[in-house]
């Protein structure tokens, strides 16, 4: 058995016999029901969650941890949508409040880029209703013919649904189109909760659990990987994470196209939502902890520290996480205008490298599809303060 087994057989002993069973069966690698996945969110010590998240994380990736050297773009805030947790966006109405980025802009923002080792460039935005599929389109194919080492990933399925329907496409079609003209992965936000219930609440205009997954699943079957998020904490119940897990769980089952899932904690700062007070640190571990129990299939488990905080995620280590995201730079404002810890998120290669391996953990440089670029867990952080290019 793995090292850490030992460990997780003696918490078992301190736990009644229906924790005990669900403790057995990760131990033994045999799928969570949905039953046993509340049952850990309801009544599991954390310490138990977190203990059994650890040893799947180091059977799957010892003490590997990944991220990128990525950028952000966000060509607008403007949105026709109206999400009561959303701090970031501003309605078409009022949107000289907000920002447009031209294609130009945004070209410029890739030329900045020019000769640094970044890797990906992630565009991600508001839906402004004059920012359609053809304009997107255009973008793409000035990026990749500028630059076509860099891995284009773009577009929350929310912003292609609009895309589509906008253009009078299929999902299908449309899918087709941006991979033509240069989308290689799509990112996983939108998804918030899946349950209408809580749609109903927070999102209740834009696409819904059935589009989304419909969106992702094309790009899989288009052979493009995708990410997978969850909105948490805020007015949905256990049973409503456990069931959009499980419907991510499903759909990975038969395509195996996703990369990652990355909870993502709500935060209340400047939105119709700030009467709902944040949930705690301990339930952020649980959060993460129980998601790598009970997406089995997904191979990886993101934090992304932006929105979290450097500490924060750096603990997450210790509850199933292998991947905190990318050095970003500084210009993703989605969660710093809700009061994420990071108001100017960016963090260099060493940076990163140093708060992974402050937690005993391996740091690794990753591609977006998770191909190794650099292996820096046997190098010494004295040799890479001295190497100029990390910083």
């Amino acid at each position: 058995m793995e090292a850490s087994t030992p460990g997780v057989e003696a918490l078992m002993q301190t736990v009644d016999g229906e924790l005990r069973s669900i403790g057995g069966k990760v131990v033994s690698g045999e799928r969570l029901t949905t039953a046993d996945g509340l049952t850990l969110f309801e009544r599991a010590p954390l310490a138990f969650v977190g203990a059994l998240a650890n040893l799947v994380r180091e059977r799957k990736h010892g003490h590997t941890t990944y991220f990128n050297r990525n950028f952000h773009i966000e060509p607008t805030n403007v949105c026709v949508f109206t999400c009561a947790f959303c701090s970031y966006s501003r309605l078409y109405a009022h949107r000289e409040e907000g920002w447009e980025l031209s294609t130009q802009q945004m070209m410029d923002i890739v030329r900045s880029y020019d000769g640094k080792p970044v890797t990906e460039v992630h565009i991600v935005g508001g839906v402004h209703p004059k920012m359609n599929l053809n304009f997107f389109m255009d973008l793409l194919r000035q990026i990749r013919a500028h630059r076509p080492d860099l891995h284009i990933k773009g577009f929350t399925a929310v912003e292609l649904d609009y895309m589509f329907r906008k253009a009078k496409v299929s999902v299908e079609e449309g899918m087709a189109m941006l991979k033509e003209a240069g989308l290689q992965s799509l990112p996983g936000g939108g998804a918030e909760i899946f349950h209408p219930d809580v749609r109903a609440q927070i999102c209740a205009d834009k696409v819904d659990a059935d589009g989304w997954l419909h969106i992702h699943e094309t790009a899989h079957r288009l052979s493009m990987h995708t990410n997978a998020t969850m909105l948490y904490g805020h007015v949905e119940t256990y049973a409503h994470r456990i069931d959009h897990m499980e419907r991510l769980r499903q759909l990975q089952d038969r395509t195996g196209g996703f990369n990652t899932f990355i909870p993502l904690k709500f935060r209340n700062g400047d939105n119709d939502m700030s009467h709902v007070a944040e949930v705690s640190v301990s339930e952020d571990m649980r959060m993460y902890a129980i998601a790598r129990l009970y997406l089995d299939n997904f191979p990886h488990l993101k934090a992304y520290w932006p929105m979290l905080g450097r500490q924060k995620a750096q603990l997450t280590l210790a509850f199933g996480v292998n991947d905190l995201d990318g050095t970003i730079d500084d210009s993703t404002k989605i969660y710093s205008m809700a009061g994420a810890e990071e108001q100017k998120p960016a963090m260099s290669t060493l940076e990163l490298v140093a708060l992974i391996k402050q937690a005993g953990r391996a740091p690794v440089e990753r591609d977006t599809l998770y191909h190794t670029v650099h292996d820096y867990s046997d190098v010494a952080l004295d040799t890479l303060l001295a190497d100029p290019t990390l910083n």
